[in-house]
């Protein structure tokens, strides 16, 4: 009978220990996104995390709307096209002792591109200013690691059409987890 007891005291422990870690990391809800020019938030709910620190980060792409100034201040000429950009939030470390069975929210905002861009590569020529006024977000990456560097969930959302300033709508956001 001993040993019948140590055999399911141990399996037990084994479940215990099991359970720290993230099974099925998903979403609860979200992610929503806010479109605030230059940078973009994100924010939502996660579910199935295990009983360790988390690290959330997102990375985004954008079409920028850029103006080009020429030495004597003037802004010239009107439809510069620069190419995407890429910018990334700070990543978020959620603490063990916050995550509620199994459940933790996050808010992630990226920072904005370096403006203005260095030898104004989409102006007339380096002596110009080239200035970054607005980004228009087409795509969203979200990273959880449980525990760093351990990714247990990627979450690419699409925009069509880009995003323009505010709150992006359900309907113009497309995500897939993996």
């Amino acid at each position: 009978m001993g040993k019948i007891t140590s055999i399911f005291a141990f399996s037990a422990s084994l479940a215990l220990i099991g359970g720290a870690y993230a099974a099925n990391v998903h979403l609860k809800s979200g992610p929503f996104f806010i479109d605030n020019g230059l940078t973009l938030t994100a924010t939502g709910t996660l579910a199935g995390l295990g009983l360790q620190d988390i690290v959330v980060g997102m990375t985004a792409t954008a079409n920028p709307i850029a103006t080009c100034t020429n030495p004597a201040g003037q802004n010239k000429p009107p439809g510069q096209n620069p190419a995407p950009v890429s910018v990334s939030a700070t990543p978020e470390a959620i603490p063990a002792s916050e995550i509620k069975n199994g459940n933790a929210s996050f808010s992630l905002t990226t920072n904005p591109p370096a403006t203005p861009v260095a030898g104004a590569p989409d102006c007339p020529n380096s002596s110009w200013t080239e200035v970054i006024t607005d980004l228009q977000f087409t795509s969203a990456t979200i990273m959880v690691q449980q525990p760093a560097p351990n990714v247990v969930l990627i979450v690419s959302c699409t925009f069509a059409p880009p995003t323009a300033n505010g709150p992006v709508a359900a309907g113009t956001v497309t995500c897939t987890s993996h």
